[in-house]
């Protein structure tokens, strides 16, 4: 049940470390060193700190190959967020594209963790 907890704060985690895309993006259509551009990188650096922190702790309790595959998920999260905040479609091509992706980060992951128990 515990590790349960500690995926679930992590696909969290993953979430709201994909809105830093959507900062920097909107951060993309301000000028440089406006107010409005120094407060969505100042949102960026943030978001970043505070993942890489929960990152680090929840690695404690959890095994690094698992939080590593898991982390794919952010490319489901960039579509999504895509589609909500930029018009994005999705299209067939993009749903192969992000399975391709997940799939093999997990293919990676297995075979790494084959060697280990080797």
């Amino acid at each position: 049940m515990k590790q349960f907890k500690s995926i679930f704060i992590l696909h969290f985690v993953f979430a709201i470390y994909s809105v830093s895309g959507i900062a920097s993006k909107f951060a993309s259509q301000e000028q440089v060193m406006s107010l409005p551009f120094i407060l969505l990188y100042g949102i960026v650096l943030g978001i970043l700190f505070f993942y890489a922190i929960v990152w680090q702790q929840l690695l404690k309790q959890i095994p690094l190959i698992v939080a590593y595959t898991n982390k794919a998920v952010t490319v489901i999260w960039g579509m999504i967020w895509g589609m909500l905040f930029f018009d994005e479609k999705f299209t067939i091509q993009k749903g192969i594209g992000a399975f391709v992706i997940i799939a093999g980060v997990s293919l990676v992951v297995s075979s790494e963790r084959k060697k280990g128990e080797e």
